[in-house]
């Protein structure tokens, strides 16, 4: 629907930039590569859309012109009519063949030059300059310094936690450069967030969580506005769904195809969930009764032959139906189309079902505002964007996605009371049409342009000043009981702490409990998710903000180990006692120990005249736990340091327990904090590098800080 323009108000010209990928009005060829992807979808959605608004002059796309036989004659086109007021210009960016974005880098000047050439043909400048991710951003920063146009930016994704999720994924750092070109990426995006004067982002976790790790960080510049969806393809049902293929493939699964569905889209990641879904299915007959669940996690042929995490991932899931021995009532197609997707949502819909996101963290969610486009109430996880959806749709129930009980319990509340369904369906579609449509999405969009152009918005301008040195250039590591947990006053200051020098500092968390417990911990204990969070003492790493695990650290520890040879040989050790299965891992056997009839040493001793090479930890006056001899708290942290680059000189370590022992030695800054535990770590008192605190608790960290003057040559928390 066309928008009137306001009386008085001179109609926008805007230019929009997106130098990489393969970038068409028609046909765009989405996932061909990592540069054709959600980015190009939406810069052309975005132009179209914006083209068709009365308030409105002139929308031009620029982007990089490609003359290659291995791609489309389309992209060698100089201009590309989208619509009356809408085009694509393509412009001349150094070598003319297609490149990926990373060979860009040393071409851009020239590209920008090029910009700036066809800019001063036309009739009149642009209003505003609009840059998508970081080579256009780096283009339009230099633009708007020539010409005096104001610049907003849209990363679209970050250098930094790019390369932290290439570092988790066993990828060099040396490696990581000479590739991608991190650095230089990194450089352009802090020279492009100290230019614009505002940045669109799609949530505000993602101002917080990903923007804040900056130097040039500016919230009071940064708008959230989040991205539109296609309602011509996500629409209520019609009536025909259930003569569609994909229906016709589920019902092969399910012996009574006609129950409600609970459906679970996404792609097969750890992170996403979904094997607790199952199991909180599988352990639920009240739920099994309500309704059939069906799993969409992406395309397989076989499982064998995909990439590892993919394929644990899935292997899980077939292990967990097994388990529960629900043949009939779960559905796991193992193909799909991308136009199925749809329809998968008002199956659901026309099942009176439900759709479940149990994600660990979800940074946005499309998948939900499309369910609920589609008339599907939505139970999904309360960590990220489905807050604020939930909060501008009112269509569904937001779930702790570690308690598998009340997940239970939300869905078959949401599934019984057909009022209260009826009610947020309704809901899903309207907030969805409100909210979330291109056309809320482009008037919200011009409702941050348009201040700036009228100067109506006063704009304040930060000192802009860097670091010397690297980027967070210290660390603090900490266990989780006795330290962050066990004192709810001092904890608030040691967080407020960490918040002020955010940027300087990288923040990790080592514990023994298994990551799902010590998620639990931290949210029911208000303590935000860390920078690390190594977990299963030291057997699992985690990076933020998405929870990337460290694949190749897993590789690392499974040197040598053989977890069934050790629990054969511990199986009738006097005084020894298997923990609950959920304190067991792949690289964790975990036990009670007495110590009254055997000791850490013993046990050592025994494994290794069984030629079990492994490390035997004993804390808190009743745990002991074998793992691989690769894996433990202190190794895993200077596997850390390695991975981010940080000094163990500049590492402050809190422990409080023997199994923090190996953390506290060698060349970091260590603390042992007070607690009724000190006798597992007195050999630690003649050590120089260790102080003893106190204090207990967070206190007795705060109190090392003060004694190490850690924070005493760091700037990073002063106001900018």
């Amino acid at each position: 629907m066309k928008k009137q323009a306001v009386i008085g108000k001179k109609p926008l010209y805007i230019v929009l930039i997106s130098v990489h990928g393969l970038i068409r009005g028609h046909d765009l060829e989405l996932g061909r590569d990592a540069d054709t992807g959600g980015q190009t979808k939406y810069v052309v959605e975005l132009a179209r859309a914006l083209g068709e608004r009365a308030d409105v002059e002139q929308v031009v796309l620029l982007t990089r012109r490609v003359v290659d036989s291995q791609v489309s004659a389309d992209y060698a086109e100089v201009l590309e009519p989208l619509s009356g007021k809408a085009s694509i210009v393509r412009i001349e960016c150094g070598e003319e063949k297609y490149l990926r974005k990373e060979m860009l880098w040393d071409s851009l000047e020239n590209f920008s030059d090029n910009v700036l050439a066809y800019l001063k043909s036309q009739p009149r400048m642009p209003d505003v300059i609009h840059s998508h991710y970081a080579d256009a951003g780096y283009v339009g920063s230099r633009l708007s310094h020539q010409l005096g146009i104001p610049l907003v930016h849209t990363g679209h994704s970050l250098g930094r936690n790019k390369r932290q999720q290439l570092l988790a994924s066993g990828i060099k750092r040396s490696e990581i450069e000479s590739t991608y070109h991190i650095s230089r990426r990194i450089e352009a995006e802090e020279t492009t967030l100290g230019t614009a004067v505002r940045v669109i982002t799609s949530t505000q976790q993602e101002i917080e969580q990903q923007y804040g790790l900056y130097d040039f960080y500016q919230p009071e510049r940064m708008r959230v506005v989040p991205p539109g969806t296609d309602l011509t393809q996500f629409f209520p049902p019609v009536g025909d769904e259930k003569k569609s293929p994909i229906a016709l493939e589920l019902k092969r699964y399910l012996s009574q195809p006609n129950k409600p569905m609970i459906l679970a889209l996404s792609r097969p990641d750890p992170k996403k969930n979904i094997v607790a879904l199952i199991e909180a299915y599988g352990a639920s007959p009240a739920l099994q009764e309500a309704a059939n669940l069906v799993i969409v996690a992406g395309n397989r042929d076989d499982i064998q032959e995909m990439e590892n995490v993919a394929k644990t991932v899935l292997t899980e899931i077939l292990l967990a139906i097994d388990k529960y021995d629900l043949y009939g009532k779960v559905a796991y197609p193992k193909h799909h189309k991308q136009e199925e997707v749809a329809v998968l949502y008002r199956l659901a819909a026309v099942s009176r079902g439900v759709f479940c996101n149990p994600a660990l963290t979800e940074p946005f969610g499309l998948t939900l505002i499309e369910a609920a486009a589609c008339g599907l109430p939505i139970v999904a996880t309360e960590d990220g964007g489905p807050i604020d959806i939930i909060g501008n749709c009112h269509n569904g129930h937001l779930i702790n996605p570690l308690d598998k009980e009340a997940m239970t319990a939300t869905l078959l509340q949401t599934l019984s009371d057909q009022t209260a369904w009826r009610r947020l369906a309704r809901n899903g579609v309207e907030g969805v049409r409100h909210f979330y449509s291109w056309s809320a999405h482009v008037e919200s969009y011009l409702s941050v342009i348009r201040p700036l152009v009228e100067k109506t918005e006063p704009l304040t301008r930060m000192t802009l000043r860097r670091r010397a040195g690297m980027f967070r250039d210290r660390a603090i590591f900490t266990s989780l009981d006795l330290n962050l947990i066990g004192d709810t006053v001092s904890v608030a200051p040691f967080l407020q702490t960490m918040h002020t020098h955010r940027k300087s500092i990288i923040f990790g968390i080592a514990t023994g409990r298994s990551l799902d417990d010590a998620l639990i911990a931290l949210k029911r204990h208000q303590i935000p998710q860390p920078d690390v969070l190594i977990t299963g003492q030291g057997t699992q790493i985690h990076y933020a903000p998405n929870l990337t695990e460290d694949a190749v650290w897993a590789r690392h520890i499974d040197h040598l180990w053989n977890r069934q040879a050790v629990r054969e040989i511990l199986h009738e050790v006097p005084g020894l006692t298997m923990q609950a299965k959920s304190n067991q891992s792949a690289f964790k056997l975990s036990y009670y120990i007495n110590p009254a009839l055997t000791n850490a040493n013993e046990i050592r001793q025994l494994l290794l005249r069984n030629e079990q090479a492994v490390n035997v930890i004993f804390s808190f006056g009743q745990f002991l736990d074998v793992l691989p001899m690769r894996a433990s708290k202190g190794l895993a942290l200077r596997w850390c340091a390695e991975q981010f680059g940080f000094s163990l000189e500049k590492t402050l370590v809190a422990g409080v327990t023997g199994a923090d022992s190996d953390m506290l030695r060698g060349n970091t800054l260590g603390v042992v904090v007070d607690n009724r535990h000190l006798a597992e770590l007195s050999d630690l008192a003649n050590i120089e590098k260790i102080y003893f605190s106190k204090q207990p608790c967070a206190a007795g960290i705060l109190e090392a800080m003060a004694h190490y003057q850690f924070f005493a040559d760091d700037n990073a928390g002063s106001a900018v």
